[in-house]
């Protein structure tokens, strides 16, 4: 049997040389296998706040579900006016039903929070997606039917089960980071800026779909996403933060030093919120211009959203609530020129800049104000502190559209620009007095630490 000479070994990729030279006719030519994320680290190029954030294993999966979960809360109340007022003729009508759920959230959503916290994201969101999913179901049934008006009160009442996806996610965040304060940031603020664009995407497709297709269209693809999107959000069990049974037994977070000073800022910054809403419908309608309103609101929204991508990336210095004071001045600088420009000119072009740079402080406030939530909120209960915080959030918006309405209808749309000034500035104050309070040393129990800054 004739002798074969064994095949000689392939050279494995780990044995090539990471660089090669060969020589051409008259050129040196270099050629670099090595792996693009080893020729980066080489240049010295480490990779960003948001890359290092996002490379937090599950991150992405979670951070995806949630994100699809919380478009729909951008799309609910847009839907209704549009589905209520195109079948009952009555924007009256529509506005009271969408009040009445938001009344009862207000309500709802720190109960739910602590449950949250005592028995687990996914045991308690997904039933409490599901009540909210059929209620919506029921007011589209109850819309499209000619059913009393009281039942649309009652279905729109059961929305108010929604779970607070944002707070979920960055308690997530906050059980992942856990002393890690500048990752933690970074993360606060790609959460304001996820919330930022949900808002201003969800309206634009909620109205998108009302008016292609048809009036219920809204409501039931916002409940489909929300259902897909707390089911995705939900089986990522690996990041979800551990049940504390027996949280509720401590100190609540309203209770807590430092929460009560908070709300009063989240409650007054609500009310820059509401009256830029109201008010700016209110301006571009009296020039004759109603439907660029939507399209003036989003350039404030993302104007919101690239400040909060820019502020993670930054590194916090000095004491949160000092920071906190700082923000909300120049949110309250900043919310001036929204009133100089509807005075000065009256052009909607300029005011659509105006609140474009003022949407910019907005971001910032709130990444800061939310960490400090999550120092200030006691062990195991931090959904429901920062369901208190949007909860304050709310109330002041719907304090912010009764004044900013109020102002239009009794002096004028430009006038109307004066509450968000004067609710930045009520929020400048709470936050100074604030930040006062947190530097004044406080004696404190034997055996006990101080406080988080």
């Amino acid at each position: 049997m004739p002798h074969h000479a064994s095949p000689r070994p392939r050279p494995r990729a780990c044995d090539r040389p990471a660089v090669t030279m060969a020589v051409t006719a008259d050129s040196l030519v270099t050629a670099d296998f090595r792996p693009r994320e080893r020729r980066r680290a080489s240049r010295g190029r480490p990779p960003g706040p948001y890359r290092r954030l996002l490379s937090v294993p599950g991150a992405r999966a979670f951070t995806a579900g949630n994100l699809v979960a919380r478009l729909p809360q951008g799309m609910f109340s847009v839907s209704a006016v549009v589905m209520i007022s195109g079948t009952r003729g009555s924007y009256a009508l529509a506005g009271a039903v969408v009040a009445s759920g938001l009344a009862v959230t207000t309500v709802v959503a720190p109960l739910l929070a602590r449950l949250v916290d005592r028995h687990g994201q996914a045991r308690v969101a997904v039933p409490a997606t599901l009540i909210t999913v059929l209620g919506a179901l029921a007011l589209v049934l109850c819309v499209r039917q000619g059913a009393p008006d009281w039942t649309l009160f009652a279905a729109q009442i059961a929305t108010a089960a929604t779970p607070n996806t944002g707070g979920m996610a960055r308690a997530r965040w906050n059980h992942l980071l856990r002393g890690d304060p500048a990752a933690l940031h970074t993360a606060n603020s790609f959460e304001q800026a996820a919330d930022e664009l949900c808002y201003m995407l969800g309206p634009v497709v909620a109205a998108f779909l009302c008016t292609a297709f048809f009036p219920e269209a809204g409501t039931l693809v916002a409940a489909a996403l929300l259902m897909t999107g707390i089911l995705l959000f939900t089986a990522q069990r690996a990041t979800e933060p551990p049940a504390r049974p027996g949280a509720s037994a401590g100190k609540a977070p309203l209770r807590a030093p430092g929460i009560p000073p908070l709300l009063a800022v989240c409650l007054a910054t609500g009310a820059v919120f509401g009256a830029l809403e109201v008010v700016t419908i209110a301006f571009a309608d009296a020039r004759g211009h109603r439907a660029a309103a939507g399209a003036v609101l989003a350039l404030q929204a993302g104007g919101s959203c690239v400040a909060g991508l820019l502020f993670g990336a930054l590194k916090p210095a000095g004491p949160a609530a000092s920071r906190l004071a700082w923000c909300v001045a120049a949110m309250t600088a900043l919310m001036a020129l929204p009133l100089l420009a509807a005075a000065g000119t009256g052009s909607l072009p300029l005011l659509a800049g105006a609140l474009l740079l003022a949407g910019m402080a907005t971001a910032p406030t709130m990444v800061t104000t939310m960490t400090l939530v999550q120092q200030r909120t006691p062990e195991g209960r931090l959904n429901e502190g920062m369901t208190l915080a949007v909860t304050g959030l709310l109330g002041g918006i719907a304090c912010g559209s009764a004044a900013g309405g109020w102002t239009v209808e009794h002096v004028s749309p430009t006038a109307g620009y004066g509450i968000p000034v004067t609710a930045a500035a009520v929020a400048l104050l709470l936050a100074l007095a604030a930040a006062a309070r947190s530097r004044t040393p406080r004696p404190s129990a034997p055996g006990s630490s101080a406080p988080a800054p």
